[in-house]
């Protein structure tokens, strides 16, 4: 890292927090405004309580950086917390674990972007789209295990014609936004299986608002 500083200059450092702080912000944007409304919208519940519900999932995943670490946890919270059956729960959190990474679809996205404005490469509506498209079908191949998402940027790097090295670029800031967009990822877990359960009657408001619910789960 000392030495791609020496070779792009002191002044990438700049560059590089702005591209963390934009990340942060549209995860934590993603995870406590688009997953709220559709609380609110689809699954017709108060989101805050969902939210305060999912905590201890969310430290989970910030802390392992692991949705499939963190995979347990998400099924206790939704079953016994949010009031979602097993029966949908166990279909729907392994399931998300595997393919719902809105967090690093949204990573991956806004590093391409980055990559591409210190290489001086403009990119065109086409390599916009493209990136969209790969970084979504990228997203739902990565593993949930730390640090993957780097890897799946490189197939993304690759599809708009910006060298892999790029991603060196932003090594040394992603530990930290990786286990961000980890507890992004549980959330969102969680908030399709309140949608689904919903949808298919198997959803029980009764738990969802009991507040001594989680108290319950902490005792078992």
């Amino acid at each position: 890292m000392a030495k791609l500083f020496t070779e792009i200059g002191v002044e990438m450092i700049g560059s590089l927090a702005k591209y963390f702080l934009l990340v942060l912000f549209v995860l934590l944007a993603h995870g406590l405004i688009v997953y709220p409304l559709f609380m609110r919208v689809l699954a017709r519940v108060k989101p805050g309580i969902f939210m305060r519900k999912m905590r201890d999932a969310q430290l989970f995943g910030f802390s392992t950086a692991s949705s499939n670490a963190t995979m347990p946890i998400t099924l206790e919270s939704v079953t016994r917390r949010l009031g979602v059956s097993n029966s949908v729960g166990s279909f729907t959190v392994p399931l998300g674990a595997t393919i719902n990474m809105d967090g690093t679809a949204i990573m991956q996205g806004v590093a391409t972007v980055f990559i591409a404005q210190v290489y001086g490469l403009d990119l065109g509506i086409a390599e916009y789209l493209m990136v969209i498209m790969t970084a979504t079908l990228a997203s739902v191949g990565t593993a949930g295990v730390p640090g993957v998402g780097l890897i799946m940027l490189a197939m993304v790097l690759q599809q708009v014609g910006l060298p892999v090295e790029g991603i060196g670029l932003i090594i040394g800031v992603d530990r930290l936004l990786d286990m961000t967009r980890t507890a992004v990822n549980v959330t969102g877990d969680a908030m399709v299986s309140c949608v689904v359960a919903r949808s298919e009657n198997d959803f029980d408001e009764d738990v969802y608002y009991d507040k001594d619910a989680g108290k319950k789960l902490e005792e078992l």
